[in-house]
This record gives structure tokens, sequence and C-alpha cells, in this order.
């Protein structure tokens, strides 16, 4: 493709909403161009590489013997009220009624849709396994767009859904997938890990993470220092304490701190350390009555240094799932006090006390007093207050023991890409879909979900390989292969013809090469950033100086200098280069 007929939209300018690189990159490189909040236009050279992106993936599902289909963007409200999603997926799901007053939503996932049409196609066991998946359009009316296409209202997905006679047939596909989707993202280029995940709103019981590792990537995954571990931050959990608790060796003491409402300010003020304080949030509990202010009292005890997953503890039962703490108001009728001063010391027998395991072998602890402005110092379990329950209620920290006992758990970054559900029959059940097994009997069929975030993959991409100048693409996704750049090529015939031949013959030979032929008012400098800026893996220049010699300069885009290669091998050089 020659530039001078190419729609070439680099930018110097970076937008002030855009904070993340592959936003600001994105833009600059004309990739893509904002329309509004959340919602993008792919520009021809970003295209390219989703187009590319979007190839892999399918050459990859349909060699795991997935069948491709597309499904409307736009669904009926029936099918998302037979699942019960209709109210749960709240304000994401954008709804709309058309000229009948019917309703209807833009699809943020196809779960309804592909249940409705197995429902009425599939009938016997001897159809099943099946595997479906298409490369669609999704809509979510997220509350805050951010980060470009990486959270984006509209965006590109991969979603397949499989269905099955039972457990071990969805455990076989499963395993399947999941070894799918590490060759796609193999091919991809990217350094990626799989992990243990929770399934969140799609419901089924098994499911993976796949996470691009990225400094900039919104979600932290846990993995063993030596073993097989892996899992996001929600999963993710450590061996049980190593110590005992110690026997009390002070006396319970009441002191005044006042203006202190947070782990911080109460350690300053009384010169201990986090890790010996424990701070105490009070939850919603599980009730059939849809009144919050109704709804019985949590409270989960845990130390001033950990953190709270909301994820663990919406599983345990007898909390409210999702997690909701309560407001001050529902606090202070009960307590008597604000938030930063609650403990476990006479907290009404009304609330369920939940002990997280690293707070339930502290001695001599600092907690809230129940008493506005003042903590309890000395505190013990048994002896000042019941333990209650306990649980794993924390989020891990880098350095725990590994829960398989195998190394410690270290944190990285990741940008989740992929993510693989076993579904069950929440939705086959729900839907009232079934099929008839090998003894004539009626069985509703177990599912399978997985999903690739398309669009995501692109930015994913960029934020795991750029440096300051720009992007660089892996090979198998970047928007071209070659970038071809003569010098003074209006000067000189002999560049001008060779730059033209060599372009024909890369491109016969299966080369996809951007041929930088602007006119002279664009200087070489120009010229240059530009096609760093964009991340063209590989740039072959042609100057009368190299000419003189019979040479070419070449340089890879990850390389800090140029290289001088034969004129006479330049084509079998090039294209070996590229086909490697």
């Amino acid at each position: 493709m020659r530039t001078s007929k190419y729609l070439l939209a680099t930018t110097k300018e970076t937008p002030s909403d855009a904070v993340v690189i592959s936003h600001q990159l994105m833009l600059k490189a004309g990739l893509i161009r904002k329309l509004a909040s959340g919602l993008y236009t792919w520009m021809p050279m970003g295209l390219r590489v989703l187009n590319k992106v979007s190839r892999i993936i399918q050459q990859e599902m349909d060699a795991a013997g997935a069948l491709e289909v597309s499904m409307p963007v736009v669904q009926p409200a029936e099918l998302w009220q037979e699942s019960g999603r209709w109210e749960q997926m709240g304000d994401e799901l954008q709804r709309l009624k058309d000229r009948h007053e019917r309703d209807f939503c833009l699809g943020p996932t196809h779960e309804e849709v592909i249940t409705d049409l197995v429902r009425n196609e599939i009938s016997s066991y001897k159809q099943l396994p099946l595997n479906l998946y298409q490369i669609q359009t999704k809509f979510r009316d997220e509350r805050r767009p951010r980060f470009g296409v990486m959270r984006a209202r509209e965006f590109m997905m991969k979603d397949a859904y499989s269905f099955h006679i039972d457990q071990d047939s969805l455990e076989l596909t499963y395993e399947l997938m999941y070894e799918t989707y590490s060759k796609i993202f193999t091919r991809l280029g990217f350094n990626f890990r799989a992990v243990e995940a929770d399934s969140g709103s799609i419901g089924g019981n098994s499911s993976h993470e796949f996470h691009v590792l990225a400094d900039s990537g919104e979600d932290e995954i846990v993995f063993s220092s030596k073993g097989e571990y892996a899992a996001n931050i929600d999963m993710a959990s450590s061996l049980d304490p190593a110590t005992k608790r110690l026997s009390p060796a002070l006396d319970k003491t009441l002191v005044e701190t006042p203006n202190t409402s947070t782990i911080e300010e109460v350690c300053t003020l009384l010169k201990v350390q986090a890790k010996q304080v424990l701070k105490t949030l009070i939850a919603l509990g599980e009730s059939a009555d849809e009144d919050a202010n109704q709804r019985p009292l949590v409270a989960l005890v845990l130390r001033g240094d950990h953190q709270l997953n909301e994820v663990k503890a919406a599983k345990i039962a007898g909390v409210h799932s999702p997690l909701s703490l309560a407001n001050e108001d529902q606090i202070a009728a009960l307590l008597n006090c604000k938030p930063g001063s609650i403990g476990p010391v006479d907290i009404p027998e009304s609330i369920t006390v939940i002990v997280d395991r690293d707070a339930a072998v502290l001695a001599d602890f600092v907690c809230g007093a129940n008493q506005d402005d003042h903590h309890l110092t000395g505190v013990n379990w048994d002896r000042d207050c019941k333990i209650g329950k306990i649980a794993d209620l924390r989020n891990v920290v880098e350095g725990d023991p590994c829960p398989d006992g195998n190394g410690t758990l270290s944190l990285k970054r990741g940008i989740e890409v992929g993510h693989i559900f076993q579904l069950g029959n929440k939705y086959s059940q729900a839907m009232g879909l079934s099929v008839l097994n090998q003894n004539g009997k009626s069985v509703i069929p177990e599912m399978g979900c997985y999903g690739i975030g398309v669009t995501r993959i692109v930015a994913a991409a960029i934020e795991q390989c750029h440096d300051e100048k720009g992007i660089i693409w892996p090979d198998n996704i970047a928007p071209f292969h070659i970038a071809l750049i003569p010098l003074n090529a209006h000067k000189s015939e002999q560049v001008s013809q060779l730059a033209d031949k060599l372009y024909r013959d890369l491109t016969d030979a299966g080369v996809e090469v951007l041929y930088d032929d602007r006119d002279k008012k664009t200087s070489p400098g120009v010229k240059f950033a530009d096609m760093e800026l964009i991340g063209i893996p590989h740039r072959l220049v042609i100057s009368d100086r190299s000419l003189e010699q019979n040479k070419l300069e070449y340089k890879h885009r990850s390389d800090e200098d140029s290289q001088d290669i034969p004129l006479e091998n330049a084509l079998e050089f090039l294209t070996n280069k590229v086909m490697s």
C-alpha cells in the first residue's frame, strides 16, 4: 500500500482524556478516532490489526471443531426475562423499545440467544457436544468508559457456547478451549498467564481468565513462585496461618482516640503496627426482604494491614451477594457509633461476626470500642469477645505461602483478554432447553462459555509492546510487515525505480508493505518517526548513499541500530525475516 493513496492519520497531539499508553498511541498512530464517550471509529490502519487478530482466533477455533455463527446485536427482552437477567444486569444493559413498544436490548453477551437457538435446533444427545462461536459487536452501557478501547461501551468480542449431555463432556471441551486459548495468545505474541477466576454474573462453578502481563493492567493476578498455582486476586488464597494464637498478656483498656477514623491514624496515635489492629466492616446479610434497611447485618473482621476481598466475603453463607456495606444510619441505629470506631467487643447478638483467619490468631490487639473517638487496646478473643465464624476474607499479599504448599505467592498486574466458564445448566434449565439421552429420557444439557475481547487484545498488545517512540507490534498482528522508505526519490530516478520494483516484488511474495512515497515536503525524519509510531516491525531504507555500495539499510522496530544488507539479497533477506 502506498501512503499517497492511504489514510495515514498520525498525529503529535495526545488528548487529555487518554490516560493509558495504549489509548494515547492508538490515537497518535491513527488506529482509532473517538466518536463519543466509549465509542470509537476504527481507522484503516487499526482495522488491519483488528482483522488479523480476528483471523487468528477464527483459525484456532475452527481447528478446535467450533462452528461459526452470527447472532443479532438487538435481542428481545423476553429471552432475558426467561433467564432472570433482564433486571439483574442493571444499567449496563442498554434497553430500547421498537415502534410497537416492545422491549429489546443491545446484546452485551449472547447466552440467552444461543440457548434459544439450540433449544429450537437440537433434540437428541446424538447432536452433542456442540460448540458455536461468533466474532461480533457487543454493547455495554459502562458508567465510566475509560482507557480507550480497553473499557469501551461498544467493542468486538469472540464468544463461544458449548452444549453437552453431561459434565464429563463439558470438562473435555473446557480443557480443549483452555488449550485453544493458550495457542491463540501464543500466536498473538503475548506474555500471558491463565488463572483461576470467579464466574461473576455469568454464572457457573469453574472459570479461568487469561491475562496479558503488563504494569498498566487493571487486574492483579497471583501465582506461585515454584508451582503451577495461579489465580486472580478475587480467587487467590494462601495457607492457613502457621502461628497459633498466644495467651493474653495485656488487660483490655479503653483509650481516647479523637479524630481517628482510619487504621493509619489509629496506628500513628497509639504507636502500633497495622497488623496488630483489627478493622470491622459492617455488611448486609442475606434475607428474603428486599428492603436493605430490613436486612440483618454482618460484621467482617480482619487485620488493619489487610484488604477485604469482596468476592470471597459475598460467597459466605449469610452474607448478601453482591457484597453491600451498611450505611452510617444503619450502623448508628445498632451500634451508636460511626464506622471508624466499630469493634467486635460487646457487639449486639443480632450481628453475625465473621473473622478472617489471620485476625483470628491475634492476641492483645487494638480494635474499635463501638464508641466514637475511642478504641480498646489489649483485647483478646474468647476472653473479651466471641470469635464467631472464621473464614478467608482478605486479599492475599506478596510473600504469602502458596495454598498448595509449593513456594510463596507473587503478584503481577494483568489485562484480562479471555475468560472461559463452565456454566452448568443455569441457562439451559431456566430457558427450558432439553434433549433426549440414549435411554430416551429428557435431560437438561450442560453448557460452557468462552469469551475473548478482540478489541481489547489490540490495546493489550500495545500496553505490553511499546517504547518512547511508539508501538512495537508482534509480527503476526502488525498492520504491515515492512515499511519501505525511499529517501529523496524525487531527486533520484535510481532510488525511485528500485523502490517501485522492491514494492512489487515484495507484494508478489506475499509481504505486506507500506510504501512511504510521500512527496518531498515530508522529510525523512517525519517518515521514520511515523513508521516507528505505527510500529511496523521491519523497515527498509533506500538511498543514493547506500546504493553506491550496492546495499540497503534494514532495521527491526525493536533494534537500536540499523544494518546494511546486500542489494542482490534484499528480497530473500526480507521475505525470510517476515515469513520465518
